[in-house]
């Protein structure tokens, strides 16, 4: 195979993060989003195929992805299930691709991802808002952060941090010699599992292995396989050569399976439950022997997350952070605020009523009413493991405030919930809910700080993100020392969730994952298999040392 000459050294442009759009009443970028999502609409079901190798799969094994605030109405779209043997043929193919994709200089690579980040800021930005919006029941602040704006980023952000790390080269070289490094795709293949929650995560998660040579076998969650489809559509268009990621929707089990049994399973980047993670794990562990390599294992999975008020925080912004934390996108983010602990004296006087008031003016509907802050979540499981955990804290005693009820006759809609509990280490203080329920301990006022911290870091299994509201530094900083490994991620008087590429790069620990820590350059690391190169330009005269005379 000939190899694509390099005549220079390329450098990426200047990135920023990708400008939010606000769709306020009477704004073009709303009209446009509300044509986008009427049009789409009407032209439900679409049907979506495996792709293997650039090629179209019918497979005649059909499921459908819903919209989850009409349940019983028209399904987003219709999409062909794969099987094992349609893993293998996929697998397979990839491997014959890759040597071509990874021989291509770098900047070609870049240029594939990089002009689609451009393809979804202008031309799709209105048609993936509203497959996320229908389908993954975002409104639209919040499927911009997402679908637009994060996917942006990630392509944008990433491709300049894979430039950063080739560059990343020795800097020592004995005379007449020449030391560099080579930043090697993986040997195999990539499995990429992305999660319902954020369209970004199916990009990211595919992007992150192709940008720097590796081949993919994406399978989506069956909640967000519209909207991921369009992203595969993009890279396509965008220039990514057929067999590089291969799409293969469907149930995890055949899917997953296969892949994993593979001798050259190569790498997982995975986003999802912390249980599954660790299954995968396990089958990773029991198939090691039959490896090419030791496959690279990423995962961002659960989270507990909490806010820990101390007696000098200024209430208002940490009740509207909590508010946002706790109920933006109906709680269903890793990242999602369930656990506030609150100084008994300050909840009791200021912080329950307003906490309560302001919660009392959130509406609930379907993402293609504009003024709703919350939607549906994401379907009938979910919602009957958020209603089944909020009905034990209730039989365990806790006082539920507000909400604790649902309506799934259309849509699968649950109220804002606020449960204040008198036991820190309560059923929902441990377990993950993922939906829109917040647990509230108030802790006595003369507790010291080192117990309370305590609590928050022994009470679950989880290290993802946390938030401390305070004044006094002191306290903030004897706090974030405290809690040190409590969370990946660390706030101080900003709410828990909303990590910002660039800015804040995401990931946790513990029972969360592997906190490798997407949107920055370390994730890439994981990917890429790193082979130093010596080259001396002067023959060696004799074996001999100089101390043997």
């Amino acid at each position: 195979m000939s190899v694509a000459p390099t005549f220079g050294v390329t450098t990426l442009p200047t990135v920023a993060n990708e400008p939010m759009r606000n769709y306020e009443p009477g704004s073009a970028d709303r009209a446009k989003l509300k044509v986008a999502m009427d049009e789409m609409a009407a032209a439900m079901p679409f049907r979506v195929p495996c792709i293997v190798n650039g090629r179209q799969v019918t497979t005649g094994r059909i499921n459908k992805q819903i919209n989850p605030a009409d349940h019983s109405g028209k399904p987003l779209c219709e999409y062909h299930e794969a099987d094992a043997a349609l893993v293998q043929e996929a697998i397979e193919g990839a491997l014959k691709a890759k040597q071509g994709w990874a021989n291509l200089p770098w900047n070609e690579r870049a240029a594939v991802f990089m002009k689609a980040a451009d393809l979804i800021a202008t031309k799709y930005r209105y048609k993936i808002l509203a497959a996320t919006a229908l389908g993954q029941a975002k409104n639209c602040w919040q499927g911009e952060i997402d679908a637009a704006a994060e996917t942006c980023d990630f392509l944008r952000f990433g491709c300049t941090y894979v430039q950063q790390l080739y560059a990343i080269q020795p800097t020592a070289h004995a005379p007449t010699t020449w030391n560099r490094m080579e930043y090697r795709p993986l040997e195999g293949f990539v499995l990429a599992i992305s999660p319902f929650n954020f369209t970004a995560i199916g990009a990211n998660l595919t992007f992150v292995p192709a940008v720097v040579g590796n081949v993919t076998v994406w399978k989506p969650s069956p909640m967000a396989v519209y909207s991921n489809y369009l992203i595969y559509q993009i890279f396509k268009e965008a220039g990514l050569p057929d067999g590089i990621i291969q799409f293969l929707p469907g149930p995890a089990e055949p899917i997953v399976g296969a892949a994993l049994a593979h001798r050259d399973f190569a790498g997982l980047h995975f986003t999802g439950s912390t249980f599954v993670f660790r299954t995968l794990w396990k089958q990773i562990a029991q198939n090691v022997d039959k490896y090419r390599s030791y496959p690279r294992i990423v995962g961002e999975t659960g989270g507990k997350n909490f806010h820990l008020v101390l007696k000098d925080a200024d209430v208002d912004n940490a009740v509207h952070q909590s508010i946002r934390g706790a109920f933006e996108y109906q709680g269903q983010k890793c990242s999602a605020l369930s656990r506030l602990y609150v100084p008994k004296s300050m909840w009791e006087n200021s912080f329950k009523a307003k906490l309560l008031a302001e919660i009392a003016k959130i509406t609930l509907g379907p993402t293609s009413e504009f003024e709703h802050f919350m939607g549906p979540v994401i379907a009938r499981h979910s919602y009957d493991k958020i209603m089944s955990l909020v009905d034990a804290a209730r039989k365990e005693g806790g006082d539920i405030l507000c909400g604790g009820t649902g309506d799934d006759s259309v849509g699968f809609f649950i109220q804002p919930t606020v449960i204040e509990t008198k036991e820190p280490r309560s059923v929902t203080m441990v377990n993950e809910i993922f939906g829109p329920v917040l647990t509230v301990y108030a802790y006595p006022d003369d507790e010291p700080l080192e117990s309370v911290c305590e609590t928050i870091d022994t009470t679950t299994e989880y290290a993802l993100t946390g938030s401390v509201f305070g004044t006094d530094r002191e306290a903030i900083s004897q706090a974030s020392n405290l809690l040190r490994n409590s969370s990946g991620m660390w706030y101080t008087n900003s709410k828990c969730t909303g990590a910002v590429v660039g800015q804040q790069p995401f990931g946790g620990a513990r029972g969360s994952g592997t906190n490798d820590k997407a949107g920055s350059m370390s994730i890439f690391y994981r990917f890429i298999s790193a082979r130093t190169i010596k080259e001396e330009f002067l023959p060696l005269g004799h074996y001999s040392y100089p101390h043997m005379g």
